[in-house]
C-alpha cells in the first residue's frame, strides 16, 4: 500500500451472539479509509459475494495435475465513487443525494454500507481439505497510474432451518441376519430403526435395537457415527471420511434376545449437511454393527442429516441472524440503523442498500434426501483420501458412480 493509502479496510456489525448471518439478513459495515494527503479516486466500490471452490494437485509421473472448480452464488458490487458513470452497477449517494467527492482530504473516512442477503438457500459456510463455501465482503480503491488498493473480511453463513421434506422426520428401518461359519455356529440377526433421519445440531440421536443372538459366542451391539466430505472437481471425484464418536453396548450372551435404546450426542460442532451444492457434498452415516468374534460384522448403515441449530423458544429472530429487518419492511427497503465501529473522524454518507442480482439460487429445498443405499461410503478412525482412478461421469450421473468399498475394522 502506497504512502498516500495509508490503510483501508472493510468491516460489517454482527447482528447476534454466534455472529452468524441467515438468508434475507441485513449485513451492515463500513470501508474506511485513511489517506496521509489530499487524494483523488477513480472509483471506490463495495462488494458481497458467496462462492465454492475445489482445488488439490495430483502427480502423475513428472506431471502435475491440477482438479479445480468453482459455484459462484451471487456477486453484487455497488459504488461510492465511479468516473464510468455509464457502469450498470448502483452508485451510493451522500447525505444530501449527490454523488460522492473523488477527491479525499487527509484522514480518516468511513463509508457505511448495508446488503440484504439473497432469499435463497445456500450452502452454509464450510472449509474441508480441498474445498470450502466462502462467504466474503470485499473493497477496492482504484487510482490513476497506481496499484489497487484492497481489503475482504469473510462471514459466516447459516441457512434457516427447512424441514419442508418430510422423509427428514419419518423413521428409519434396518434388519440384518448372518449365519455363523468355521469357528463359530449359530446365527445372529438384529433389527434397527431411528426416530428420524434430520437432526438439529447439539440433538440426540435415539436408536432402538433388537437382537438376537442364535450363536456359541457372546456378541456386542456398537454404534459408528462418521461424516463423509466429497468434493467433484469437473468429473472427478475425491471423498475424505472421518469417524465422529463410537460407543458400545453390554455384551449379549449365547442364545438370548435383548432389546436396547440408545441416544448419541449430536456434536454441536459439526458443519451441517450440504447436499446443495454441485462440486462438494457434506454428508452423514450412522453404522449400527454387531461385533461378532471370528466373524465379519454384520452391519446397517442410515444416512444422518444435520440441520442447522433449532431457534430457541421464545427468542427473537435477531438472536439468530433469521430476518433482522423490520416487520412492515420489503425486501430492498428500510434497512435497520447502523452504528458505525470506526471513529467518525470523516464519516461520508448513509447505508446504501441493494438486493442481489438475478440469481435464483440452488432449489429451496435446503435439504434434498440423499440418494441411500446405493451410495456407499468409507469410514475409519482416521481421515482417508480416495480418488477414482478413472474418469467418472458428470456430477448430475453421481448415482452412477462405481460404489467404493467400505472398511470395516474390529474395535
Amino acid at each position: 500500500m502506497s504512502l498516500t493509502v495509508k490503510n483501508i479496510s472493510v468491516t460489517y456489525n454482527p447482528i447476534n451472539q454466534s455472529n452468524t448471518f441467515t438468508s434475507g439478513d441485513f449485513i451492515s459495515g463500513q470501508v474506511i479509509l485513511d489517506v496521509a494527503k489530499d487524494t483523488q479516486m477513480q472509483s471506490l466500490s463495495v462488494k458481497i459475494k458467496g462462492k465454492a471452490e475445489v482445488c488439490w494437485t495430483e502427480r502423475h509421473g513428472k506431471t502435475t495435475v491440477v482438479y479445480s472448480d468453482k459455484e459462484k452464488y451471487y456477486s453484487v458490487e455497488s459504488f461510492f465513487v465511479r468516473e464510468d458513470k455509464t457502469h450498470g452497477n448502483e452508485m451510493l449517494k451522500d447525505p444530501s443525494g449527490q454523488p460522492y467527492s473523488s477527491v479525499v482530504a487527509p484522514g480518516r473516512h468511513v463509508y457505511p454500507f448495508t446488503f440484504q442477503l439473497p432469499l435463497q438457500h445456500f450452502p452454509p459456510t464450510f472449509k474441508g481439505l480441498v474445498g470450502k463455501v466462502v462467504y466474503t465482503l470485499e473493497t477496492k480503491l482504484s487510482r490513476s497510474m497506481r496499484i489497487s488498493s484492497k481489503d475482504k473480511t469473510e462471514f459466516h453463513y447459516v441457512p434457516r432451518p427447512d424441514v419442508s421434506n418430510p422423509e427428514l422426520m419419518a423413521p428409519q428401518y434396518g434388519t440384518k441376519d448372518k449365519q455363523m461359519k468355521l469357528f463359530t455356529s449359530g446365527s445372529v440377526s438384529m433389527n434397527i430403526n431411528t426416530d428420524k433421519m434430520g437432526y438439529y445440531l447439539g440433538e440426540g440421536l435415539k436408536v432402538l435395537a433388537e437382537v438376537q443372538n442364535s450363536s456359541s459366542r457372546a456378541i456386542k451391539l456398537k454404534y459408528c457415527l462418521y461424516e463423509k466430505h466429497s468434493f467433484f472437481p469437473r468429473g472427478k471425484r475425491r471423498l475424505h471420511t472421518h469417524t465422529l464418536l463410537k460407543e458400545e453396548g453390554e455384551p449379549i450372551e449365547p442364545n438370548s434376545k435383548k432389546t436396547f435404546t440408545k441416544v448419541l450426542s449430536i456434536p454441536p460442532s459439526l458443519t451441517i449437511s450440504i447436499l446443495n451444492c454441485r462440486i462438494l457434498k457434506v454428508e452423514y452415516r450412522l453404522r449400527v454393527y454387531l461385533d461378532v468374534p471370528y466373524a465379519s460384522d454384520p452391519e446397517i448403515k442410515f444416512p444422518v442429516v444435520i440441520l442447522p441449530p433449532q431457534p430457541v423458544s421464545g427468542a427473537t429472530n435477531s438472536d439468530f441472524g433469521i430476518w433482522n429487518q423490520p416487520p412492515e419492511s420489503n425486501m430492498y427497503l428500510n434497512p435497520p440503523p447502523m452504528a458505525p465501529q470506526a471513529p467518525p473522524l470523516n464519516v461520508v454518507g448513509p447505508p446504501g442498500q441493494f438486493g442481489s442480482p438475478g440469481y435464483y439460487g440452488p432449489p429451496l429445498n435446503q435439504f434434498p434426501v440423499p440418494g441411500y443405499p446405493g451410495r456407499r461410503g468409507q469410514f475409519g478412525p482416521s481421515v482417508s483420501h480416495q480418488s477414482d482412478p478413472s474418469d467418472p461421469p458428470a456430477y448430475q450421473e453421481y448415482q452412477l458412480y462405481p460404489q467404493l468399498p467400505d472398511h470395516t475394522e474390529k474395535s
